[in-house]
This record gives C-alpha cells, structure tokens and sequence, in this order.
C-alpha cells in the first residue's frame, strides 16, 4: 500500500477481535477512522468496554470507540461466554478503560463517514455478526454503492459450523444481517472456518508474544491461553483457531491467502441449520459470485505477520 487504507473496524471483543484490533493499530498501512462496537461475543455493555481496553493497551487512546447495535435485528442475541469467559477477555487483567466512549451511535458513524468520504475509499473489517452493518445499509441504503470493501470473518462450509453443527457463530448471531449484508452488492471477502481453523495457536507461537519485552504481547499471551483452551478440549489441537486477526492480515499480506470468487447465501429459515454459510464452490448453481470466499492460509507467515506489528506496540 502506497498510502494509509481507511477502515472502520465492527467488533465485538473477544480475545480474538482484540488481537486483530491490536494488529490494526500496529500497522502504519490503516487509517483507523472508528471502531464500532456490536454484541455478539458478550453483550455491548462489554465489548465497547473491551475495544476500549484494547486501544489503551497499544497505547491509541485517541481512537475513536462507538456503540451500536444491543441485539441482533430479528433473532435473540446469543453470546459465547462459554469461550471468552464472563468479560469477553478473560485472561490478562487489564485496567478499566479511561478513554471516553464516543456519543455518536455507531450505525450512524458508519452512515455519516461513508457518506462524507470519497465513495470507494472505506473498507469495512467486521469481526463479530454483522448487525451495526444491516442496520447501517437498512438507514441509508446509498452507502452500498460507497464501500470500498467488506472484509468479514464469519461462516464455514467445509468445516461446518462451531456454535451448532451447521453455522458459525458470527452469522448464527444474526443471519438475517449477514444475508442482507451479502445481498447488497459490496465487494466483499469472507473468511470462513475453513481458513481459519489451519492458524492454530500453538504453544510455540505463543511464546513468542509471552517473550516480549512490552505489555502487548505478554497480554495477547494471556488472552490466547484463556481462548485456546476451549477449542484445543473440543478438537484435540495445539492450540485453538485464531480467527478474527486473519482478517486484518488478509489486507496487510493478501498473498498468505488463497481463496476463490462464488456465490454464498445464508440459511435464514430452518431452525437446524440457522446462520449457516451456502457456499457454492463448485459453481453447481446459477447464483451469481457475491463474495470471495478464504479457504486457506499460510500459517506460519501469519503469525510471524502477527508477532512483528505487535512487538512494535507498548
């Protein structure tokens, strides 16, 4: 990149999403306009408390933090604390943030910046259920034709779902944002379950955070030994997927990746497979490609991406 990509950031931390916030302020390629909290991992009241947190850690307390969506748009929320403990980043202790929350509710900052950038400038990275950017696309629908990009991290298909067997847990969520979201003809990449269940946080690659000699990496440390211990119990290795940091990396290092252009479409009506990602990677139906779908990812290169940027923190 020859110049800083402005990108908002819609999250809802979770060890994970904080790892990937961590990696965004580490990287002089992103202009950070906003972060943009939503409930999903724990409810709202937490995570625009723990974006916040996060942004005190690598020492960026002047990054704008927003509140928007309490729930789903349909569906009652469903939140995962059985994964990221009763805080949402259970593991390190950080202080209490003493940045201010911004007043501006977040659908309306996303709605305001996109309106008032120059149109095809603003990428979008969501890390959690898409719900801020429904209800965004639902208030002003004119802002489909001025995203640069979304970036998600959502859905599986080969590798099925983790919240049931069918559907990963940021499109179970909210499944009905994630179908309009998809639906709305925004460039958009998808990275499923599929690609990031091969980044496992192997105990050798979280040493190199505990090694650190700064307070970031020792946290994200932390935060990964409380995580991982869910999935490396429910699939028997090293380490758990760290999903939501792929994200960030995908735009930093795109040639870690590999995936292909399909159509996706979100089940939406049957109770057994709610949230789940239809891929059709075959190309077997006439649905027109709607995403680029990530199915692997160079690992190693990953977390060496990783362990550089958030070495360069506080």
């Amino acid at each position: 990149m020859t110049r800083s990509l402005p990108i908002i950031i819609d999250t809802d931390p979770g060890q994970d999403d904080a790892v990937a916030i961590l990696l965004a302020l580490a990287s002089p390629e992103f202009e950070v306009l906003g972060i943009t909290a939503v409930a999903g991992n724990v409810p709202l009241a937490l995570t625009e408390k723990n974006a916040r947190k996060i942004c005190e850690l690598a020492g960026k307390p002047e990054t704008k933090v927003f509140a928007g969506a309490i729930r789903p748009m349909i569906r009652p929320l469903v939140t995962a604390e059985e994964v990221h403990g009763k805080t949402g980043l259970d593991g390190p202790v950080l202080p209490e943030p003493t940045m201010p929350l911004q007043d501006q509710y977040a659908v309306d900052f996303i709605v305001e910046t996109l309106m008032s950038r120059p149109a095809g400038t603003v990428t979008l990275c969501t890390l959690g259920p898409l719900t801020n950017i429904g209800l965004a696309l639902v208030r002003e629908p004119r802002i489909a034709g001025r995203i640069k990009q979304i970036v998600a991290m959502g859905g599986g298909y080969f590798e099925q779902g983790n919240v049931t067997p069918a559907a990963e847990l940021n499109i179970y969520v909210d499944p009905h944002a994630a179908r309009l979201v998809l639906d709305a003809g925004i460039p958009f990449t998808l990275i499923p379950l599929d690609c990031t269940h091969q980044a496992l946080t192997t105990a050798k690659r979280v040493e190199a955070f505990r090694k650190m000699p700064n307070k970031s990496g020792p946290a994200v440390a932390a935060m990964l030994d409380f995580f991982e211990r869910f999935d490396e119990n429910k699939y028997g290795t090293d380490g758990g997927p760290l999903h939501d940091p792929c994200v960030i990396a995908w735009l930093l290092k795109p040639e870690l990746f590999k995936g292909r252009l399909v159509n996706v479409a979100v089940e939406c009506e049957s109770e057994l497979t709610m949230g789940a990602t239809v891929v059709d990677w075959w190309h077997v139906t006439k649905r027109p490609p709607n995403a680029t779908v990530i199915r692997d990812v160079d690992a190693e290169g990953f977390f060496k991406l990783l362990a550089d940027r958030i070495g360069t923190l506080p």
